[in-house]
């Protein structure tokens, strides 16, 4: 039986409502996108995203959370298309995904940056562990965004 703090409680109702956003997030957004790589992409994240939902509730539960069934359903990210400069303007449908994935992105920056905080103030190492996995993925996740929209042209880092 895991016994959390008032403090570890609210970080991980905080991480709680995040999980639910995002799910609700890549859920939406993969109908709305005209592009079947886009759309398998934030279909793959909505599934990951919702077993770190139910990893939080788990331990919100008070139950140690089971890692080993978040690590094996660790899915890779589809590999993105060739990287290249877009040598003619957005169309429509282009800018819709261009926006699509910047809100993503800026999501789960955000979502990292949040799991680094409840990170460091966990006391049980084990519940500690299991919030880093999660904060990996969701780097991993923002990762193959960045990576789609490099590819894609809708982001030239200088």
């Amino acid at each position: 039986m895991v016994q959390l703090t008032q403090k570890e409680r609210l970080l991980l109702e905080d991480q709680k409502s995040h999980e639910e956003l995002c799910i609700m997030k890549y859920t939406a957004y993969a109908g709305q996108t005209g592009d079947p790589q886009l759309q398998q992409l934030f279909t793959a994240y909505a599934g990951q995203e919702q077993q770190h939902l139910d990893t939080i509730n788990q331990i919100l539960a008070g139950q140690q959370p089971n890692m080993g069934s978040a690590q094996q359903a660790q899915q890779s990210a589809p590999a993105p298309g060739s990287s290249g400069v877009l040598e003619k303007p957005l169309a429509s449908g282009e800018q819709n995904d261009a926006a699509i994935c910047q809100d993503m992105l800026s999501t789960e920056k955000y979502i990292s940056a949040t799991y680094d905080t409840a990170i460091f103030e966990m006391i049980d190492p084990s519940i500690r562990q299991t919030l880093n996995h999660i904060q990996k993925e969701e780097q991993q996740h923002g990762e193959g965004i960045f990576k789609y929209m490099q590819s894609k042209g809708y982001y030239q880092p200088k």
